[in-house]
C-alpha cells in the first residue's frame, strides 16, 4: 500500500486528510508545525499529538526522508556540499554558501536532467524523475538542522530544470513561503530556467515576488543551439519576450545567467551582440566563469576575458556582475558529486 506524502500538502490539505481519518481539525495545525517548523523526520517525535495518530501517521504517511550520503566542505569553509539519497535509492545534490547577508542554498528540482546542455555535469546520466515538492523542500530542512543555522535564500538553480517540474515547483514555493512554515520571503527564492518559454509566462500568472533567472549563455541562436538543446525548440527571441512578460506581470527584475566559455561564448563581438539584445530591459546579468567538468572540453574564460567582457556590457549600460567563485575545490558544479559518487560505487 502507497503511503501519503504529507508533507507536499497545505495547511487546509493536510486538515482534510486528518479530518478524513477521524481527526479533530486542529491537529492539522499541530501536525504541520512539526514539519515545517521543527522540521522532524519521524512521526514519532510529535510528543503533543496522540499515541494514535502517531501510529497512524508513521503506517500511513511518507515524509520523503533524507539519508545523508557525503559531505564536502570547502577550504574557506564559505561553501558545504551534501549528497543524499532519496527512499527509492536515487541520489541528489545540494549546496550551502555562506554569505556576510546570510546563508543560501542551492537545491536540485529533479534526479538527473533531460535538458543537455552541453557544459553541465547534471545532464551527464541522463533524467530519471521530478523530486517532490517534500523532497524540494528536504533539502532545506535537512541542512538547517545538520548545520544549525538559519537558511535565508533559497536558489533552486541546482540539477534538473525547474520549470519542468511545474507543479512541485509552485508547491513548493508556496510551503516554504507560507506564514506558518519557515516563512522565507519570496523576494529571498531564485528560480533558474534554461528557457522554457511557455513555462515562464505561466510562472509570470503566479505573480510571485521571486527572482527568475535565465540561463541565456549565449549572444545568438546560433551560439546558443550548440550549447543548449533547448534553443532548437525556444528561440531568444521568444525566449526574451517570455522575460518581458514576466517582468510585466510581476514587477521583478529578471537575471540573466550567462556561462563564459573561451573560444566559444566570451569574444568582445558576443559582450556587444548581448548588449544589443538586453539594452532597455529592467535586467541583471550574471557572468560566470564556468566550471570546467572532465567529460566536456570547455574551458573557463580567462580573468581578462571576463574583465574585458564585463566592461562592454557596462558601457552599453546594462547592470552586471561577475559570480564570486565557491566551491571548486569541492565540485561544486551542479551534478558533479552525485556523478562521481556514482561512479565510485559501481566500480
Amino acid at each position: 500500500m502507497s503511503k501519503t506524502d504529507i508533507k507536499s500538502f497545505n495547511k487546509k490539505e493536510l486538515e482534510e486528510y486528518l479530518i478524513a481519518a477521524g481527526e479533530k481539525p486542529f491537529r492539522a495545525a499541530q501536525v504541520y508545525e512539526w514539519l515545517h517548523v521543527k522540521l522532524i523526520q519521524d512521526c514519532e517525535e510529535m510528543i503533543n499529538i496522540p499515541k494514535s495518530l502517531r501510529t497512524f501517521l508513521t503506517e500511513q504517511a511518507d515524509l520523503k526522508e533524507l539519508k545523508l550520503i557525503k559531505t564536502l566542505t570547502s577550504k574557506t569553509g564559505e561553501t558545504a556540499k551534501f549528497l543524499f539519497q532519496l527512499e527509492d535509492g536515487n541520489l541528489l545534490e545540494c549546496v550551502l554558501m555562506k554569505y556576510h547577508h546570510g546563508n543560501s542554498i542551492c537545491i536540485s528540482s529533479q534526479v538527473g536532467c533531460k535538458m543537455g546542455c552541453r557544459f553541465c555535469a547534471s545532464t551527464l546520466n541522463g533524467f530519471e524523475r521530478n523530486l517532490t515538492a517534500s523532497e524540494m523542500l528536504n533539502q532545506v530542512y535537512l541542512v538547517q538542522k545538520l548545520t544549525g543555522e538559519r537558511i535565508s535564500n533559497v536558489v533552486v538553480m541546482g540539477t534538473g530544470e525547474p520549470l519542468d517540474n511545474y507543479d512541485n515547483l509552485v508547491t513548493f514555493i508556496r510551503l516554504l513561503t507560507d506564514e506558518n512554515g519557515l516563512h522565507i520571503s519570496q523576494r529571498n527564492i531564485t528560480v533558474s530556467t534554461c528557457g522554457l518559454a511557455d513555462k515562464i509566462r505561466k510562472l509570470a500568472e503566479e505573480k510571485f515576488q521571486i527572482t527568475l533567472a535565465l540561463s541565456l549563455h549565449a549572444s545568438n541562436d546560433t551560439v546558443r543551439k550548440e550549447l543548449m538543446p533547448i534553443a532548437n525548440k525556444f528561440s531568444i527571441e521568444e525566449v526574451l519576450k517570455a522575460c518581458d512578460y514576466y517582468f510585466e506581470q510581476t514587477g521583478r527584475r529578471m537575471t540573466f545567467e550567462y556561462s563564459l566559455i573561451a573560444g566559444e561564448n566570451d569574444s568582445k563581438e558576443q559582450a556587444r551582440e548581448l548588449s544589443a539584445l538586453l539594452k532597455g530591459k529592467n535586467a541583471h546579468v550574471n557572468l560566470i566563469p564556468v566550471n570546467p567538468i572532465k567529460e566536456r572540453d570547455y574551458r573557463q574564460s580567462q580573468t581578462e576575458s571576463v574583465r574585458k567582457f564585463k566592461l562592454i556590457l557596462e558601457k552599453y549600460g546594462i547592470n552586471v556582475t561577475i559570480r564570486r567563485e565557491m566551491g571548486t575545490d569541492i565540485n561544486a558544479a551542479c551534478g558533479q558529486l552525485r556523478k562521481s559518487y556514482m561512479e565510485e560505487t559501481s566500480e
